[in-house]
């Protein structure tokens, strides 16, 4: 599967930082940072939003089908912002990276279609190359699961509230693998950040059931009764 890379730019100490910038609304004394810490826990476990925006995230995701980064777009509003690889100018000669599902695999005849398919497409771009057929044109044969790379900038909020739907059991599966490396990544760059992705008790990243107390889906996992029961 695909990398998630954590790039420096992002805030290293997310908690401090957030209650630094609260203490200045509340005419507090920022200069010490185990104060600006403590004030940062606690406008995260009373639910103050807004203050969750302050840390950013700059990742580079790699190896991931167009897929479910197309998907991933569905999330980006306000501040956040994505870089793409170029299907324009990125060489295809000698083929192109792509991901297979884990059905697909386990089932010989469904892979010897799927890979088929796969190989088709590679001729198909190459015959259009000879023909005189711009990139930017033949790329439009190219499909879903190949793999790409984008370079994106996002905050705290923004992946929180992501989690609620992408954790979430009955999460597509690829999108379920990409958020979860990221949470991964995230605990490994600083110890705040692996504060704010493992404490349960943050409650930051973990599907909307657990922020419920019940299951909201039509088609429930069972992880949480229905609102109704």
């Amino acid at each position: 599967m695909g990398t998630i890379t954590i790039q420096d730019l992002t805030t290293k100490n997310p908690i401090t930082l957030m209650g630094m910038e609260s203490g200045i609304c509340y005419n507090s004394n920022t200069s010490d940072p185990e104060k600006n810490y403590k004030r940062g826990l606690e406008c995260v476990k009373t639910n103050h939003g807004r203050v969750l925006e302050y840390p950013q995230v700059y990742m580079v995701i790699d190896g991931y089908s167009a897929k479910v980064i197309r998907e991933l777009y569905t999330h980006i509003g306000g501040a956040p912002t994505r870089l793409q690889a170029s299907t324009r100018y990125i060489d295809y000669e000698h083929g192109f990276e792509y991901v297979t599902p884990a059905k697909v695999k386990a089932n010989p005849e469904a892979l010897d279609v799927y890979n088929s398919t796969i190989d088709v497409i590679k001729n198909a771009l190459l015959k259009l190359d000879t023909l005189g057929i711009p990139r930017e044109d033949s790329s439009m044969v190219l499909p879903l699961c190949m793999t790409t790379k984008v370079v994106l900038r996002t905050n705290l909020r923004n992946l929180s509230d992501m989690s609620r739907q992408r954790m979430c059991t009955r999460a597509w599966w690829e999108f379920r693998q990409l958020f979860n490396d990221i949470v991964t990544a995230l605990s490994s760059y600083s110890e705040e950040w692996k504060t704010l992705t493992t404490d349960a008790s943050l409650n930051l990243f973990s599907p909307k059931c657990e922020v419920l107390g019940y299951c909201p889906e039509k088609n429930s996992c069972g992880r949480k009764p229905k609102k109704e029961q």
